[in-house]
């Protein structure tokens, strides 16, 4: 099976080298991509489900299989120590969650400022079940004028499945549902914490 590719409009990162060696610890694992990235400079991410601390690993491993860029926000605890580097240098942007801040607005601005942005969320914000995703990822993605590209860790296929790009109408109860239906029937790491 051909490896999935980036378009030339996608911010990327690494070399041949980190791809295939990516792309050879993914085969090694037994996993794989399916779908592709739409080729564009600007887009929101969602990863779902996300109900493990591997879930991490296996989005590591299609970073560096894809060879693309991605800016993701996490709790700062995960920045602290040794691991602090190295998050930032994958993309990390820490987020201090016991301060109240308008990030929306400020992620926005972010995406108005770039020529070439890639954000990716965890739209449930932990990895505890939820009924209800958060939905700040919708309101930067409406508010930067950019789509919001589905992409489900499916681990019962050992596959990393790439939906079509979805732009936001305004209508979020609708619009969520929509992109909700692009997880269904997919298996999480710990199954019993996610609500499709």
């Amino acid at each position: 099976m051909r490896a999935a590719e980036l378009g030339p409009n996608v911010p990327g990162r690494g070399n041949a080298f980190s791809r295939w060696l990516g792309r050879s610890a993914y085969r090694f694992a037994g996993w794989r991509i399916v779908g592709e990235l739409p080729n564009l400079p600007k887009f929101v991410v969602i990863v779902a489900p996300h109900t493990s601390n591997w879930d991490f690993f296996v989005g590591v491993g299609a970073l560096f299989s894809l060879g693309i860029r991605i800016q993701f926000l996490g709790k700062d605890s995960a920045f602290r120590g040794p691991m602090g580097p190295i998050m930032r240098w994958l993309g990390g942007i820490a987020v201090d969650r016991s301060v109240s801040k308008d990030r929306v607005s400020a992620t926005v601005a972010a995406f108005n400022a770039r020529d070439r942005l890639v954000l990716g969320v965890a739209p449930e914000g932990t990895r505890k079940r939820v009924a209800k995703w958060k939905t700040g990822f919708y309101h930067v993605a409406l508010g930067a004028g950019v789509p919001i590209v589905p992409v489900a860790f499916d681990y019962r296929r050992k596959a990393v499945v790439m939906g079509d790009p979805f732009y936001p109408t305004g209508n979020v109860e609708d619009d969520i549902a929509k992109l909700r239906q692009n997880f269904a029937g997919v298996t999480a790491r710990r199954p019993e914490n996610f609500a499709a």
